[in-house]
C-alpha cells in the first residue's frame, strides 16, 4: 500500500500517536475512514459511468496490441534489417549503382553554399 512496508506504517503510527494525542487520535481515524469510504465511493461511480459512456465498444479493443513494453527497439531494429528485400544482394552491381547519385543535372553547374565550411 503506497510503497510502505510494515516498519515504515508501525513508526508513521507512533508519530502520529505522538502528534496528535491518544485522545483526538481516534476521532482523526474515523474521519480518516470515512473520507476513504467516500473517495472509494466516488472513484466507483466515476468508474460506472465512465463505462457507461464507452459502452460495449471498449471490449472490443485488444490491449495486448496497446502495451508500449511491447516495442522493443533493439527487436524492430532487427527485423527492419533482416527483412526480406528483393535478392540485393545476389545482384551484381552495375557501373551506375558504384557511384553516388549526382544531384548535379548534366550541363549545369554545382550548387554553391557561401556560407558552408
Amino acid at each position: 500500500m503506497f510503497g510502505i512496508n510494515g516498519a515504515e506504517f508501525v513508526v508513521l503510527l507512533v508519530v502520529a500517536v505522538v502528534v496528535i494525542g491518544p485522545e483526538r487520535l481516534p476521532r482523526y481515524a474515523e474521519q480518516l475512514g470515512s473520507f476513504v469510504r467516500s473517495a472509494r465511493g466516488y472513484l466507483r461511480d466515476a468508474k460506472a459511468r465512465v463505462d457507461a459512456e464507452i459502452g460495449d465498444e471498449i471490449s472490443d479493443v485488444d490491449w495486448s496490441k496497446l502495451d508500449p513494453r511491447q516495442y522493443d527497439p533493439r527487436r524492430i531494429v532487427r527485423e527492419a534489417l533482416l527483412d526480406d528485400e528483393p535478392d540485393r544482394e545476389r545482384a551484381a552491381p552495375t557501373p551506375a549503382s558504384r557511384t553516388a547519385p549526382s544531384s548535379v543535372p548534366p550541363g549545369g553547374r554545382a550548387p554553391f553554399d557561401d556560407e558552408a565550411t
